[in-house]
């Protein structure tokens, strides 16, 4: 598997940093990068605590929800899950950690979505409707798929982001990046995966449509859901593959039942 790295990295080399820290969420996420090769490598960890060490997982939750991207053919970035030591404030820790390369051409820039909106919105323009007038209804239609599909919790306006050149003066939506805050991330223990809902409609954070995947899902079009490729037992078997020593089988068992009812219930919205 391409995307799964088992063999034990050292990695002790990083230099890690907090990462913006969304509403509601515990802990902290540690973000490094490395760009002493030919291509900037970035680095991600899971909810990271002082005293506890890391006790996320949503590094393989980005693994999950990228085969199911790349099963559904929506564009994204494409995720590597390393098994490595790294080194934090002096202390070691061996973890999974998520490798991605820069998506960005050589004249290519950056701006988030939020900051380019509110530059360039017309009067009363929603963010919504400002990305349909842009032309990138069918990144929008995916982005509101997929973050129903695994209850993204967290796509906030930094989480997308606006690729401009400046050597053909376009203009593009980055492929669909950071979809950690998904499935049961705030389950920490067996006790809580245990009682989790996964068709609860739970509050999320979407620069995008509303604070409600249920009501996101709705402003996709009928045509769009259609045409995606079917979610069937063998295409979760796939999606799984090679994760149950990382993750563990009931953590997965209850992310596979979440796949599986969400998508299920699309025929009755």
């Amino acid at each position: 598997m391409k995307d799964i790295i088992t063999d034990l990295q050292d990695m002790r080399y990083l230099s890690w940093t907090k990462s913006r820290k969304s509403s509601g969420t515990a802990g902290s996420f540690l973000k490094s990068y490395d760009d002493s090769g030919k291509v900037k490598k970035y680095y991600k960890l899971s909810d990271f605590d002082p005293v506890r060490g890391i006790v996320g997982h949503e590094c393989v939750n980005e693994i999950i929800v990228q085969r199911l991207l790349s099963h559904l053919k929506i564009r994204h970035l494409e995720y590597r899950l390393i098994h490595a030591v790294i080194n934090i404030e002096g202390k070691d820790y061996e973890t999974w950690l998520c490798e991605s390369d820069d998506y960005k051409s050589r004249d290519e820039s950056k701006i988030a979505l939020e900051d380019y909106y509110l530059l360039n919105r017309m009067d009363g323009e929603t963010p919504f409707s400002f990305c349909i007038r842009n032309g990138w209804a069918e990144e929008i239609y995916g982005m509101l798929f997929i973050d129903y599909l695994v209850l993204n919790r967290d796509r906030h306006g930094a989480n997308l982001e606006v690729l401009r050149s400046r050597k053909d003066k376009s203009v593009r939506l980055a492929p669909l990046f950071d979809h950690g805050l998904s499935f049961v991330c705030r389950c920490h223990d067996k006790s809580e995966l245990k009682v989790f809902d996964v068709m609860e409609d739970r509050p999320v954070q979407a620069f995008v449509g509303t604070g409600s995947t249920l009501a996101n899902i709705r402003l996709v079009p009928e045509d769009f859901i259609n045409k995606l490729p079917p979610i069937d037992e063998n295409t979760l078997d796939k999606v799984m593959e090679g994760l149950e020593d990382i993750l563990g089988n009931e953590y997965l068992q209850k992310i596979r039942k979440m796949i599986r009812e969400r998508w299920a219930n699309l025929a009755g919205l």
